[in-house]
This record gives structure tokens, C-alpha cells and sequence, in this order.
């Protein structure tokens, strides 16, 4: 084995190692996840040392560099005041979902009107329609880290697959009974997974295009996906109560997580793939233990319906949204609620963590979105002048960028 070069990751902290074996190309991740300002850098690098052979003596200045300028990044996130700057009247009919590519330099938005268009996030143009659907496109995702590639998926059963950069499509996947709600690339963005109100789940290959396999299993619409973040396993979230976690390769079901008693309405892997959280209409959370699928945790204290749940990049909090109009920050090692967020005058659709972890965004059904400080629980910001309400919400990779979606019609661009 040959080290070649080092790539930084700010988000979450890490150092990828590009190395090469019998001839080939190889990539590895080094995680830094528990990475503070206060981090001694040499007692770090002696760590790593430990535990990965590719860091020789030769290389270890060049590996406590790269700490130094993770912490320096994390120093450096002083508190980013978002302001206004665009508002796309993005389609004739309501929005149903907004994706940014991994710079943050383009977003999706999907339609009733059964397009998608492609923007440009600096100067709020259309870069492409994708025309094609014969019904509401509903869920819509970049193959990111890369961004060449765009899956929508559409309530006429089928997922299409398009060139980011003609608007050309490549594929349609048929096969789906009922309309896709969900979709996800693996991050190797060789496979397109897709949830359908079949009951169903399938994988789909990139290249050639056909079916490589259908999950099957649930009694009831399939609501949720999430590839892990090493792309192994499959996690699927239904209105049958249950989660399955899937083997991707073989395509079996490897656990079914029971317990819940409402529908599921979103699932997630954490960064390290451990663990999994689950949100449900029965007003609670789950956090399981990905290798047993053994419930080690129920996150109380919504009085209604969890509508939303994740994990910040590092894994070490889990934020929820409920129709109850509050949202909570829970630890993912103590599982107590470490902060509830109250001001909203609605129900909390959506969720979110800012890349560096400090700050939680919200949508909600009052018209407005709200920014948070995670540790004291004080609202930043209130994102104003949607005129109806706020359904999606996101941050670029960098965490200085918002985009807002809502049954408007329109959506915001924050800067």
C-alpha cells in the first residue's frame, strides 16, 4: 500500500487518505469526529498512527497540518447572520421538495406542475427543466458528492435519472405499482433507491439503468430511505409502523425495528453508521443500535406527532420537529433532551442541523422558518415573508446558505 494524498473534510471533521493497492486506486476515511479547538493536535496524530499504518513517521507533520486547519475552520464559525436575497417563483403550481448539489452552487426544486427545474444559487436563474413526468415530481436528489447526476421521482410510478449539466435524461426506472414518495443515491451514486406507496422499495443501477432488486416486506406505503454513509446497508421507514434495515448487496433484510405504534415519518443513519434514529406519528423517537436492530432508547416528550428527525453530522445530537410546534435537541449518548425550541405558531415540518453542528433550522406551517442556537436554545433568526406555509428547508455544505420551500409556490434564497 502507497499513500498518494491527503483530502480535508470539514464536515464532519475528518482527513480521507487516497492510497494506492495492487495498482489500484483506493480511498480511506480517517473520522475526527470528537475534533475540538482544544484538541492537542501531536497526542492526535500519535493516536492515528496507532490504528493506520498508511501514516508513517515521514508523514505526521503534514497529518497534524491538517488538524490544525480543521480546528482553525471550526474556530473560525462565528455566528453567520442570514439575510434575504432572492425569492424564485420557481413553478406555476406548489413545490414539493429542494435539493442543493454538495458546493451549494445549484438546488433542485420538484413540482405539482411535474417538472423539476435545476437553479443556479448565486444569480437565482434556471439552468434546466426536466420535462418528462407525467405527474407530480415529488422527491428529487443529487448524486452528491459528485453532482452529475439528478433522480426524480414522480407519483406516475416511475424514477427518472438526468445529466446535471444537459437536462438530458439518461433512464426511467419502471416497475413501481404506486406512486414514488422517496429516493436516495448510494454514496458511491452506483444504485438509486426508491420508496412507493406499493409497499415497496427498489434499487436500481446508474449505468445500465435496470431493476438489480425489490425490498419487499412491508404491509404499507414505503415513506423514508437512507443509505448509510458507506453505502452497506438500507434503512426504510413505513406507514406499517416498521423500519427494515436492509444488506444492500444481497438485498435481504437483515433486522425489522418493532415498537413504534404510529407511522414512521422519517429515518437516519448516524455519520459512523452505528446508530439509527426514528421518528413516528406515535409522538416518539427511536435511537437503535444498527448491528442488533436493538432499541436502546425512547426519545419523549412531544404531545403530538413527530413529523421530522436527524442526526448533526458528527452524530453526537439528534433534533426532531413535531406538530405540537416545538422541536428538540436529544443526546444521542445520554439520550436526555438537552433543549426544546418553542416560537413557532404552527407545526414543525422539517428539521435540520447546520453543517458545523452550533445551529438548528426549522420550517414550519406558520409561514415562517426559524434559525436556533443548539446550545441555549434562544431563536437566532426568523426567516420571514413566505406567504404560505414552509415545507422544506436546508442548508448548503458550507452552513451560509438557506433555501426555503413553500405551498406558495416560491422559494427563498438566504445568504
Amino acid at each position: 500500500m502507497k499513500l498518494k494524498r491527503f483530502f480535508l473534510r470539514y464536515y464532519p471533521p475528518g482527513i480521507i487518505l487516497e492510497y494506492e493497492k495492487g495498482g489500484h486506486p483506493r480511498t480511506k476515511s480517517i473520522d475526527l469526529l470528537d475534533l475540538t479547538p482544544e484538541t492537542n493536535p501531536g497526542e492526535l496524530v500519535a493516536e492515528i498512527r496507532q490504528s493506520e499504518p498508511l501514516i508513517t513517521e515521514s508523514r505526521a507533520d503534514q497529518v497534524k497540518h491538517l488538524i490544525i486547519r480543521l480546528q482553525q475552520k471550526q474556530i473560525q464559525q462565528k455566528h453567520h447572520r442570514f439575510c434575504f436575497s432572492k425569492e424564485l417563483k420557481a413553478h406555476i403550481l406548489p413545490l414539493t421538495n429542494v435539493a442543493f448539489d454538495k458546493p451549494g452552487s445549484r438546488f433542485l426544486t420538484g413540482s405539482y406542475d411535474r417538472t423539476c427545474r435545476v437553479w443556479d444559487t448565486a444569480s437565482g436563474t434556471e439552468l434546466h427543466t426536466l420535462e418528462g413526468h407525467r405527474n407530480v415530481v415529488y422527491a428529487v436528489a443529487f448524486n452528491n458528492p459528485y453532482g452529475d447526476k439528478i433522480a426524480t421521482g414522480s407519483f406516475d410510478k416511475t424514477c427518472k435519472l438526468w445529466c446535471a449539466e444537459t437536462g438530458k435524461c439518461f433512464h426511467t426506472f419502471r416497475g413501481h405499482m404506486a406512486e414514488i414518495v422517496c429516493l436516495a443515491f448510494n454514496p458511491q451514486s452506483t444504485l438509486v433507491a426508491t420508496g412507493s406507496m406499493d409497499s415497496t422499495a427498489k434499487l436500481w443501477d446508474v449505468e445500465s439503468g435496470e431493476e438489480v432488486a425489490t425490498l419487499t416486506g412491508h404491509t404499507a406505503e414505503v415513506l423514508s430511505l437512507c443509505f448509510n454513509t458507506v453505502g452497506s446497508q438500507l434503512l426504510t421507514g413505513s406507514f406499517d409502523h416498521t423500519v427494515a434495515i436492509w444488506d444492500v448487496e444481497s438485498a435481504r433484510r437483515v433486522h425489522t425495528l418493532t415498537g413504534h405504534r404510529g407511522e414512521i415519518s422519517n429515518v437516519q443513519f448516524n455519520w459512523d453508521c452505528s446508530l439509527i434514529v426514528t421518528g413516528s406519528m406515535d409522538k416518539t423517537c427511536r435511537l437503535w443500535e444498527a448491528i442488533s436492530g436493538k432499541c436502546v432508547a425512547i426519545l419523549v416528550g412531544h404531545k403530538e406527532e413527530v413529523l421530522d428527525v436527524c442526526f448533526d453530522l458528527s452524530g453526537r445530537f439528534i433534533a426532531t420537529a413535531s406538530a405540537d410546534g416545538t422541536a428538540r435537541v436529544f443526546s444521542a449518548a445520554t439520550f436526555e433532551c438537552l433543549v426544546t425550541f418553542e416560537g413557532h405558531d404552527g407545526e414543525i415540518s422539517k428539521v435540520c442541523f447546520s453543517p458545523q453542528g452550533s445551529r438548528v433550522l426549522t420550517a414550519s406551517s406558520d409561514k415562517t422558518a426559524r434559525l436556533w442556537d443548539v446550545q441555549s436554545g434562544v431563536c437566532l433568526q426568523i426567516l420571514e415573508g413566505h406567504i404560505d406555509e414552509i415545507f422544506s428547508c436546508v442548508f448548503n455544505y458550507e452552513g451560509d446558505t438557506i433555501i426555503t420551500g413553500s405551498k406558495d409556490n416560491t422559494c427563498r434564497i438566504w445568504y
